[in-house]
């Protein structure tokens, strides 16, 4: 296949590349240092939360998220409301850390978890914590999200891989819905620091939980007062207090050259939301009617693909062999059901839900990024409606 339109471009370009070279020839510290302090600052700054800790992947901070509440003591009968539609490492923490994950079917709308659903199981299995997935960067439904966690009492965390830069109505942003929330610099999503993601929050006893876990369980990170209680409820001398380890924690650090070019893009970041919006609501527009899409309402939805559902799985079949011919890259819709995956139904069994199901039979994916043109759009439009 000769591609045209991929479905994604690199975030990083020549600028960015020849500043990291010039950065790089004054021999800095390359590992986690300084920079990386600088990015999580910055970070925070945009998101608008209080503590951000940068790690090597959104995968691992999905992992450190939900690790972190288990240390925490914030799921003590270890179970845990899951979304059917996301990314396997949304769930795998769950299943790797030995929690009981229930799954929640998909919202008709949003295509983020069903919340009549969520309802059922915190009433039936009362689960002590719920993991969502801001679905393709499409704000899901905030107010009544916090009304169940108030009214149910289990932690929240917002699965925001997917979501950089979107927001809601009230112009906060996705990422300060949970009591943590999770993203991903990976190639192809709103920012690339190459390989790289961020977890978000308020709360200062998860941030220093998830500062030691990131870093072998040790206490280097924490604030001068915190390090200092630690050591001292412990009765540990100065001299082995370097290298005490408080938690079985992971290396899940990223590098200050990922923390560079992280720097670079957080400038970039509103530009591409904005550019990416743009897009999304064009493709919205002029599909309307003929295929199925999320809906937003009020929000801001930055997608870092646009989601489309085909008819049925013929009809899906003919715009995919249409977008091929033409060199319009595509794939399925994210992973579309996850219980319908065989690291799920071997263990739990098939996980059926309507709204799910018709996302993995027929959902595909468009491309869209900042330098992509609305002729361009239009034109992959038009190909799709043959």
């Amino acid at each position: 296949m000769n591609i045209k339109f991929p479905l994604a471009k690199e975030t990083i370009n020549a600028e960015d590349v020849n500043a990291l070279c010039d950065w790089l020839k004054s021999y800095p510290r390359l590992t986690k240092g300084q920079l990386t302090w600088d990015v999580e600052a910055a970070w925070s700054k945009f998101i608008g939360t209080k503590h951000a800790v940068f790690n090597n992947s959104g995968s691992s901070a999905n992992l450190l998220m939900i690790y972190a509440a288990i240390q925490a003591g914030r799921i003590p009968n270890k179970k845990i409301a899951v979304p059917s539609v996301g990314w396997v490492t949304t769930i795998a923490p769950a299943i790797q850390f030995g929690l009981h994950p229930i799954m929640v079917g998909a919202d008709k709308d949003t295509f983020g978890m069903d919340l009549d659903q969520l309802e059922e199981v915190c009433k039936t299995e009362k689960p002590d914590a719920v993991i969502f997935v801001q679905v393709l960067g499409v704000p899901h439904y905030k107010e009544r999200l916090l009304a169940l966690k108030e009214k149910y009492g289990f932690i929240l965390l917002e699965d925001a891989c997917a979501a950089l830069g979107a927001s809601y109505s009230d112009g906060k942003k996705v990422g300060t819905v949970g009591d943590m929330s999770s993203f991903s610099f990976y190639f192809g999503h709103q920012l690339s620091t190459i390989e790289g993601g961020m977890v978000n929050t308020d709360d200062k006893e998860l941030y220093e939980m998830l500062l030691m876990l990131r870093s072998h369980g040790w206490a280097k990170d924490l604030s001068e007062e915190s390090y200092e209680q630690k050591m001292n409820s412990h009765d540990i001398d100065d001299f082995h207090s370097p290298f005490a380890f408080f938690v079985p924690g992971f290396n899940l650090r990223s590098t200050d050259l990922q923390a560079f070019l992280g720097l670079r893009q957080i400038d970039k970041a509103q530009w591409a939301a904005d550019n990416r919006n743009k897009n999304h609501i064009l493709y919205a527009r002029t599909l309307h009617n003929f295929v199925e899409y999320q809906k937003w309402g009020d929000n801001f939805p930055v997608s870092i693909s646009f989601g489309a559902l085909a008819q049925n799985e013929m009809h899906r079949k003919e715009i995919v062999t249409r977008l091929v011919t033409n060199g319009v890259e595509t794939r399925i819709f994210s992973a579309g059901n996850l219980g319908l995956h065989p690291f799920w139904y071997e263990k739990y069994g098939k996980f059926d839900d309507e709204v799910s199901n018709n996302i993995y039979a027929r959902g595909f994916f468009l491309p869209n990024y900042p330098g992509l043109t609305e002729s361009e759009i239009r034109f992959i439009c038009k190909v799709v409606k043959g």
